[in-house]
């Protein structure tokens, strides 16, 4: 085990995690929207966001493959392993990830789900790096926390499948 250093309670998550959810149903009031969770990481974050909702939404996932076997190398190019089973033709899709690094996921995930000719796409992410902010510009809509560099475990994210049951987010010390 690793030595970790808190970066974001339980608390401060829950709360801004029902900020989201409310955000979400105002702009979504009298729609149901298909939130497409981007596993594994997204786990815990979807299904707290989806419970805070006033009017439940439609669940959906997709499994992409854009690291290495050891979950810490960047592959070269991302790879849906699974595809979201619902028909996304007119819907109101929301992209829901655990984090957003470099942009490039979400970039591939945001033409992936506009070739299915949904009625709208767009992204929430429960975290945002700093340095990726520009890069990214108005493809993430919602986002819980901005962070800084290290790698980050907790409320569903890992190293190497391990730490996904904190319910507190961590920072590792010293690189993975």
């Amino acid at each position: 085990m690793q030595p970790l250093r808190l970066l974001i309670s339980q608390q401060a998550i829950e709360q801004r995690v029902r900020e989201l959810a409310e955000e979400l149903s105002r702009d979504y009031r009298g729609h149901s929207p298909l939130l497409i969770g981007v596993l594994k990481g997204c786990y815990v974050f979807l299904a707290d966001l989806t419970r805070f909702m006033e009017e439940p939404p439609e669940v959906d996932f997709i499994q992409l493959a854009s690291y290495g076997l050891k979950g810490t190398e960047r592959a070269a190019r991302v790879e849906v392993c699974q595809s979201p089973r619902s028909d996304l033709r007119g819907r109101h899709v929301v992209i829901v990830e655990d984090i957003v690094d470099s942009g490039e996921t979400l970039r591939f995930l945001r033409d992936y789900v506009a070739g299915r000719q949904p009625a709208s796409v767009r992204a929430c992410t429960l975290l945002l790096r700093e340095r990726s902010r520009a890069a990214v510009g108005d493809t993430v809509d919602y986002v819980g926390f901005p962070v800084g560099e290290g790698w980050l475990v907790g409320y569903g994210l890992d190293l190497s499948e391990k730490y996904r049951h904190l319910r507190d987010l961590h920072v590792v010390e010293g690189t993975p």
